[in-house]
């Protein structure tokens, strides 16, 4: 199941995806996650499904690795799924029994809820795979510089999500390990009571975080010695630019946008 999580990998390619300007990415992905909640209708899901699919097809990114990283949400995917269908009223009754009523708005919020959480979850998968932590981090801290006069550690706050996106899969092999070596100890993890198995997690966790917080020692004292002191007078090999083909990215994303909106005010 750890290796089941794939958020924070980057896949090197080329593809019009990899090249976008990565402040163009974000603002992609907001605008679309903006038009993810505004979708009322099988249209609208649908425009945001076939939206989806055409980045991850263009970037070249396996669908198996999109759908190998929802694995880990499926219970989460399900549990909202089902407080969606029976909480739900309206519509034509379909099912009673005893406290479980089922109607047919209950059916479509479930469906709708459920594809809503895959897709968010799938679009921020796909920024992550086609983004380098590093070109994340400037991308935030240019879109987020206006906040520097009001005093907000900009810099700062872009840098810790940068370095929480980088030791993601760090943390998630170095878990693997520390249960595969508990296991040939004889740990079990599987069975048992709730109680029992949270127990059995002790192991697990008190190495886990001696050697995060090892690491995060490491790296402190790394930055140390590199003279690192913040944003201020910091130059970046990379320096980023609109172009051509990010304008072409912003106006597709609008026209998503822009239909879901009118859908909505449709009734479609």
């Amino acid at each position: 199941m750890l290796k089941d999580i794939t958020l924070g990998q980057f896949f090197p390619g080329k593809s019009l995806i990899h090249r976008l300007d990565p402040r163009a990415k974000l603002l992609i992905l907001l605008a679309y996650f903006v038009a993810l909640f505004l979708a009322k209708s099988y249209i609208s899901y649908g425009l945001m499904v076939l939206f989806l699919a055409a980045a991850t097809m263009i970037a070249r990114i396996p669908f198996k690795s999109m759908t190998r990283g929802l694995k880990p949400m499926l219970i989460f995917i399900i549990l909202t799924a089902v407080l969606n269908l029976l909480y739900t009223k309206g519509g034509r009754l379909l099912l009673s029994w005893k406290f479980i009523h089922i109607y047919t708005e209950g059916i479509k919020s479930a469906v709708f809820m459920a594809l809503r959480i895959i897709l968010l979850i799938c679009g921020s998968f796909l920024l992550t795979y086609t983004t380098s932590p590093i070109a994340l981090t400037d991308a935030l801290e240019r879109l987020l510089s206006p906040l520097k006069f009001i005093k907000v550690p900009v810099h700062e706050l872009a840098m810790m999500m940068c370095i929480a996106l980088r030791f993601i899969p760090t943390l998630i092999e170095e878990t693997d390990k520390i249960m595969s070596a508990q296991k040939a100890r004889g740990a079990n993890f599987e069975t048992g009571s709730l109680l029992k198995r949270a127990k059995a997690l002790i192991p697990i966790l008190v190495p886990l975080f001696v050697s995060a917080f090892r690491r995060a020692d490491e790296l402190a004292t790394a930055m140390e010695c590199r003279c690192y002191h913040g944003g201020e007078g910091r130059t970046r090999m990379k320096v980023l630019r609109f172009t051509w083909l990010d304008l072409g990215a912003f106006a597709v994303a609008g026209l998503l946008l822009a239909a879901v909106i009118v859908l909505r005010h449709f009734g479609l």
